[in-house]
């Protein structure tokens, strides 16, 4: 164990107190006083110190971040559902497609937050102000293809994912406007990816709650037309998502070049360098790939899922979103074990790294396995929120209850996923996920819900299983330590 693990942590109340076997001193900051300091930002080196700590200042601002997140997610899906069953599926079909663009942005945040990780653990300011201007001209090329791509394709795409005439006829133009605008997404993931991985997490947090919350204010005035805004239907959302993304996407940009930032760019960094972004597409590529897999895996149920009809698409898509809800803050947790995984290997601590997973999963674990049983005990209630349609909530009620059962297991399996992405092992998260929801998952899902006759509630089965495999085999994986000597 890391020498720097034996120092006395903070404790987990504002009064001194008792954590495992170790005594705390009552001249301890506290808990009150990390959350002070998460949420102002911190300047503290994370490679030392006690990690409790460290993971509790990281770990805030992200839950924050991803708790905003889901709050928005779940507003958007609320507001849409009044507009009937085909409005919904609209969501969920270009939902599915935006998926594929997730996982570019995805991809491409692993490789950024790895590489400013390590360059900010191994005291190397001006390398990780290089990682971070290749990432985001990376993003920007990206965005170009897949929203000009987008924009032309909208209508054959919800085709190809089985939406019936009527939903493609309603939308078309919410798939056109939120394709179209992906370059806010990819920019969104990583401009805080950067600043993530370069331990700054707080102001990751200022930006999202920037976006999200124009997105929430603006979104049913224009779905609904509300005073001077146009009634625009399913579109309005799309059109009020895209200018809250950019606007904290522009706020994040500003930031990143402000005098004094945690990650410190110059005019000399503002140029193509062929090295650093040919080692940066190599841990973007396999990210990307392995988000792909992930993300494309959900593409793949959502077909099989809209052979049941338009009600069982719908009563999926609330259930989803209600998911989503708590798998993001949940992911804040995740990527403040990827932070300090990253930047303990750039310190050259590795038993720090192995400390700090084991922490974040354990907070994770309870966090997770705690709104997982709310799910499974309150499912109609919550689905109740969204939809009165009889049809729609008993799908709805089986998706969100029966994924649920899986969160325990799925705690620890993200935590294990970011662990090695911030290490820069994101070849064995790819293969982790290729075999477990490509190989595993999609066809158990058919086999469930078609050949056995299980319907929808097959194919959540499937997801449920898949979560459990998924960490007991990252842990098996972790176990092995090969994402030590990993170079970034």
């Amino acid at each position: 164990m890391d020498a720097n693990t034996n120092e006395l942590t903070p404790a987990l109340t504002p009064a001194a107190g008792v954590i495992g076997a170790r005594v705390l001193d009552h001249t301890d900051t506290g808990f009150w006083s990390s959350v002070r300091e998460a949420l102002r930002g911190s300047r503290r080196d994370y490679t030392v110190g006690p990690i409790e700590r460290a993971i509790l200042v990281l770990a805030i601002p992200m839950v924050l971040e991803m708790i905003m997140e889901s709050v928005f997610a779940v507003c958007d899906v609320f507001f849409v559902s009044k507009l009937g069953a085909s409005a919904v599926a609209t969501v969920g079909l270009t939902e599915s497609v935006l998926a594929l663009v997730y996982a570019m942005a995805m991809g491409l945040s692993i490789g950024a937050t790895a590489m400013v990780a390590r360059r900010t653990g191994e005291h190397d300011p001006d390398g990780a102000a290089r990682a971070a201007t290749q990432a985001i001209a990376l993003g920007l090329l990206v965005a170009l293809v897949l929203g000009a791509a987008g924009v032309l394709f909208a209508p054959t795409l919800l085709a190809t994912m089985g939406a019936s005439p009527d939903v493609i006829a309603t939308g078309s133009r919410y798939s056109r406007v939120m394709l179209g605008g992906n370059g806010t997404i990819l920019l969104l993931f990583l401009i805080n990816a950067i600043f993530r991985g370069a331990g700054d997490a707080a102001i990751a947090m200022r930006v999202l709650w920037l976006a999200n919350a124009i997105n929430i204010l603006l979104g049913p005035c224009l779905i609904f037309g509300l005073g001077p805004f146009p009634r625009l239907g399913v579109a309005g959302a799309a059109i009020a998502t895209t200018i809250g993304r950019g606007t904290g996407a522009l706020f994040a940009f500003s930031r990143l070049l402000k005098p004094g930032s945690r990650v410190d760019i110059h005019r000399r960094h503002l140029r193509l360098e062929p090295t650093v972004m040919a080692r940066l597409v190599r841990l973007s590529s396999s990210g990307m790939l392995q988000a792909l897999i992930g993300t494309g895996s959900w593409v793949a149920l959502v077909r099989v899922l809209s052979t049941f009809g338009s009600s069982a698409l719908a009563g999926y898509t609330i259930g989803i979103r209600v998911i989503i809800f708590a798998l993001l803050p949940s992911w804040g947790v995740s990527n403040a074990a990827a932070t300090m995984v990253g930047q303990a290997l750039g310190a050259r601590k590795p038993d720090r790294a192995v400390q700090a997973v084991r922490i974040a999963g354990f907070y994770n674990m309870l966090f997770l396995g705690g709104i997982g049983l709310l799910f499974v005990l309150f499912a109609r209630v919550i689905v109740g929120l969204f939809t009165s349609d009889p049809t729609i909530i008993p799908y709805g009620t089986d998706c969100l209850r029966i994924v649920a059962c899986g969160f325990l297991f799925y705690a620890w399996g993200m935590v294990m996923a970011q662990s090695f992405n911030g290490a820069g092992d994101t070849r064995t998260p790819t293969l982790l996920n290729f075999f477990v929801f490509w190989c595993w998952e999609i066809p158990l899902a058919y086999v469930l819900a078609v050949p056995l006759g299980l319907g929808p509630r097959g194919i959540y089965l499937a997801i449920m299983i898949a979560f459990s495999t998924f960490a007991v085999a990252g842990a098996l994986l972790w176990n092995r330590g090969r994402w030590k000597a990993v170079r970034v």
